[in-house]
């Protein structure tokens, strides 16, 4: 049955209370993103300050599906995903704090071959130049990873050395671990705006002061569209609300997450499930859709029968907040702290259905908590991480389309190589600005 409750809130992170004269980064952003960025930089050495207008983990990065996966991924992320997994498996030693990292295995179930093959043929092409273990597995074997499963599927694509993690606890644990490598940290703290002198960075604005500094990281989620915006630069980001419900705990052997028709499951830490809809995109339509029609083109062709379009309540919303300020009036970042969408009652409810028919021990589960989340997205569904030619000294981590909790830690990395100057632990190209403004075809994959 579900319940009224809503979103599990991320573990608290206290926030600083000076604000510094100077540091050399300024962080804008706390969640998965932008905290692994901060311990990344914090680590080498770097002043950073970290401000989070809302809560850390308080939007998409503490609502997410928790599943830290190889499998399934474009081809363009693959690098990159392969040494974010590396990094998840030390992250608790790392921070010092309890992540619920584990590696459980993540299953693709198929009802046919045809589906099996395309799984199959996404393994060759883009699991196995990485010596990652993705296999198909059928009869017995499915159902010692998903007992009951043979009973409805073909088969799957497993890959055991894809996991799991908390996303209540992740960001906040990296938080704090950045914070005790020297990093400020500064909840319910908006950042207005950048300040440049030359053309470059020079510092930033904040709601309650001013803080120098010669780089800033920009890895706001669906709010770097609006920011971006306002200096100037475009970025053709819309959104999608991801649904999600968890269960009370429950004695269910079910320790693999897997996938398969309408859901997807993962084992929580606390002995429940969560459950989310593994066939169905609810998309708000919003003023900037019409703006970004064209660019998101491909992506809706490949999504469309499973994309469910609505307008409502967001559309006016988003109208409402101003697109352009100055940095000594009140920001929408301040007006509007967290992205708190109401679940769609329908999709959790189907995905819930389907799940106890084909496996009955989930059949009266208790929900102890339903929520949903937006989702930043971009036209070819790959993130940003990348510098900002325009404005020396601005870098933008975003867009990650549904992808950024499991490749988090690795995309931190990456980015503070970008903002050292050092060599790039993979070769960022994929993941440029530029290709989002200067006319590049942006295509989603249709293999995955």
């Amino acid at each position: 049955m579900l319940a009224a409750m809503m979103v599990p809130l991320p573990e608290h992170v206290d926030s600083d209370t000076d604000l510094p004269d100077a540091v050399d980064v300024v962080v804008i952003g706390g969640g998965i993103i932008g905290t692994c960025t901060a311990l990344e930089l914090a680590e080498r050495g770097l002043k950073v300050a970290l401000f989070e207008k809302g809560r850390i983990a308080g939007e998409q990065s503490g609502r997410n599906w928790g599943w830290c996966r190889q499998m399934g991924r474009d081809s363009r992320e693959m690098p990159l995903i392969v040494e974010s997994l590396k990094l998840w498996r030390g992250m608790n030693q790392r921070t010092g704090a309890d992540t619920g990292f584990k590696q459980c295995g993540i299953a693709y179930m198929e009802a046919d071959e045809k589906g099996l093959q395309q799984r199959e043929a996404w393994a060759a092409k883009n699991a196995r130049p990485f010596q990652i273990n993705s296999r198909i597995v059928r009869g017995d074997e499915l159902d010692k990873l998903v007992p009951g499963a043979s009973s409805r599927f073909a088969g799957a694509l497993y890959t055991d050395s894809d996991g799991r993690a908390e996303p209540q606890r992740a960001a906040p644990a990296i938080a704090d671990a950045a914070r005790n490598k020297g990093a400020h940290i500064f909840t319910g703290w908006a950042v207005r705006g950048i300040e440049t002198e030359a053309g470059k960075v020079s510092g930033v604005m904040t709601e309650r002061g001013r803080v120098r500094c010669t780089r800033v990281v920009y890895a706001g989620g669906a709010w770097s569209r609006r920011f971006l915006g306002n200096l100037g630069l475009d970025l053709p980001q819309l959104i999608t609300l991801s649904n999600v419900q968890a269960t009370e705990p429950v004695d269910l052997p079910y320790a693999t997450s897997f996938a398969g028709g309408k859901y997807a499951v993962r084992k929580r830490a606390d002995g429940g499930y969560t459950i989310a809809h593994n066939a169905v995109t609810v998309s708000d339509i919003i003023p900037a859709s019409f703006k970004y029609l064209r660019a998101f083109l491909p992506a809706l062709r490949s999504e469309w029968p499973n994309l469910k379009l609505r307008i409502g309540k967001r559309f006016i919303s988003e109208a409402m907040l101003a697109s352009h300020w100055s940095l000594d009036e009140m920001s929408p970042f301040e007006k509007v702290r967290v992205l708190d969408p109401e679940p769609v009652d329908w999709v959790l409810r189907d995905c819930l259905d389907e799940l106890a028919r084909d496996h009955p021990g989930f059949k009266g589960v208790r929900i102890a908590s339903k929520w949903a989340g937006v989702i930043d997205v971009t036209p070819d569904a790959v993130p940003v991480i990348s510098g900002i030619d325009q404005i020396p000294g601005l870098f933008l981590s975003t867009g990650f389309s549904g992808h950024g909790f499991g490749i988090g830690p690795g995309a931190g990395r990456l980015m503070a190589d970008l903002v050292t100057g050092k060599t790039p632990m993979v070769d960022p190209a994929p993941f440029s600005y530029t290709r989002m403004i200067d006319g590049s075809k942006l295509m989603p994959e249709t293999d995955i």
